[in-house]
């Protein structure tokens, strides 16, 4: 079958799968929180004290800050030369925006605007938003597959893929870390293109790197999901770094902002019988609260300020350049 022919049938079945899932979530979160003790969840949130909260936004702090050095690896895979103050602002705002308005808005569409504006090329631009995604997902596969094939996630004897279902997928994932790295590594070719773009491997060491990165940023989420759950829950730290690990899929393939409801929607179905949900959904809010609303209003502050000082480099180099054409001319 041709790449024509099958183009329509993936198109097709992605969207009755996105479909599927939109559906599904909304039903499944109601069906496990029409029962929930509203006054537990209340009473849950209460006793957050300022502690809990200052040491959960460190914890969003440090995920930032590792999700931002993402931005870094981008430079010393292009060779861009905009320094540290510059780029890590950028990929701050850019991941808030991210996690809250999808990947299109801030990883891509506000990515290509600030670093532009910053003087880089559409081309250098789409390296760093490539190798982005690629340190992101990698360490994730890296994560997760670990995870996974370990069998450190504690699942519902109800659910339908089973433990060992879940140790195959963590294999799988683990095979193509492998491949990835062998190809950085070892590969002889290391440059292909597609579509007037050229693709270049990273090095074995930038590639070591990302999936050290992307891993990380992954464990500092779950951390802080597990850090705001009640004391004494009964579950421990990989099992919620797990559920976390699977409720992203889930948030990938619906394309829902922010993963509203299916983050919650994963949790409360598989931690159901280990956590009061109550708890659960307190620490929930606490984790949209501190990884999701506060950083974006600081990145709405800072995007402003980006904005301004874009401005006023692009009027200090208008000024500059006008002196030097009138000596030209005269």
């Amino acid at each position: 079958m041709s790449e024509s022919a099958k183009k329509p049938w993936m198109k097709w079945g992605s969207r009755l799968l996105t479909l599927f899932f939109i559906l599904l979530m909304p039903v499944l979160l109601y069906l496990v929180a029409r029962n929930l003790d509203w006054n537990e969840v209340k009473k849950s949130l209460q006793a957050f004290s300022f502690t809990t909260l200052l040491v959960g936004g460190v914890l969003a702090f440090c995920s930032y800050m590792v999700f931002s050095i993402f931005d870094l690896i981008g430079r010393a895979y292009t060779g861009h030369h905009l320094p540290a103050r510059q780029v890590l602002p950028v990929a701050f705002v850019c991941y808030a925006f991210n996690l809250n308005f999808t990947t299109w808005v801030g990883g891509v569409a506000l990515r290509y605007r600030l670093y532009k504006r910053l003087g880089l090329d559409t081309a250098t631009v789409t390296r760093i938003i490539s190798l982005g995604i690629l340190t992101n997902w990698i360490g994730y596969m890296a994560l997760a597959g670990v995870v996974f094939s370990l069998r450190l996630v504690k699942l519902p004897a109800s659910w339908s893929l089973g433990v060992t279902g879940l140790q195959m997928i963590g294999l799988l994932l683990l095979v193509l870390v492998g491949i990835y790295l062998y190809a950085c590594g070892w590969a002889e070719k290391r440059t292909w293109s597609w579509r007037d773009h050229e693709i270049t491997l990273p090095s074995l060491r930038l590639a070591l790197i990302q999936i050290w990165l992307g891993a990380t940023n992954w464990a500092l989420m779950a951390s802080l999901i597990f850090w705001l759950l009640p004391h004494g829950h009964g579950t421990y730290y990989p099992s919620i770094l797990g559920i976390l690990l699977i409720s992203c899929v889930a948030g990938v393939i619906t394309h829902i902002p922010a993963g509203l409801g299916v983050l919650e929607t994963v949790f409360l179905a598989l931690l159901h019988d280990q956590v009061s949900q109550g708890g659960l959904v307190a620490a929930l809010l606490g984790y949209r609260t501190l990884y999701f609303l506060v950083p974006l209003l600081i990145a709405v502050v800072t995007y402003l300020i980006l904005e301004k000082r874009a401005k006023t480099i692009r009027k200090q180099h208008k000024h500059k350049v006008r002196p030097e054409k009138s000596e030209e001319t005269s």
